[in-house]
């Protein structure tokens, strides 16, 4: 499947898993060989196939991707609306999910652009101690590249899609 051409539904698709959970998982690969899973809410996707994350709290991830820069976004969306309605019809009404593949650059300071979005998402909560405690001091991101995809399928009520 051409990533380049279905970018603009997989950015939908991404940003509709982020609305529900509030994060998207990156796998990573430990220095031994084994996996590693992320949550990060501060994935952002851009128009041209490439996306950025806010590296903040995420030791192991960082220390795997200076070691291996390859990883896997995985995005779903897990709204109870949209599953409700995708078992009433019996069919999805769109993508439950997607996953990302590619590759991280070495870490790099924030623009101050990146700083606005990153502001802008976290808003709404800031007022609540928890997040003023997690999603503040945001300065450096790790750009990300990707070069694959692939859908997050079931084999029924997927006619149509993708």
């Amino acid at each position: 499947m051409d990533i380049g051409n279905n970018w603009e539904y997989i950015k939908e698709v991404v940003e509709r898993g982020q609305r529900s959970t509030i994060y998207c998982s990156i796998a990573s690969i430990n220095s031994d060989g084994t996996p590693n899973i992320t949550p990060i809410g501060t994935v952002f996707l851009r128009n041209d196939k490439t996306g950025y994350f806010f590296d903040h709290y995420t030791t192991s991830l960082a220390e795997n991707l200076d070691g291996d820069s390859r990883l896997c976004l995985s995005a779903v969306d897990a709204g109870k609306l949209f599953w409700l309605r995708s078992f009433l019809k019996g069919r999805f009404i769109s993508p439950p999910g997607v996953r990302l593949y590619g590759e991280a650059t070495p870490l790099r300071e924030a623009t101050p652009e990146e700083i606005k979005l990153i502001e802008a998402r976290v808003r709404p909560t800031k007022w609540l101690k928890g997040s003023r405690l997690l999603w503040t001091n945001f300065t450096h991101v790790r750009d990300i590249e990707f070069t694959q995809y692939r859908p997050i399928t079931y084999p029924v009520m997927m006619d149509g899609l993708w």
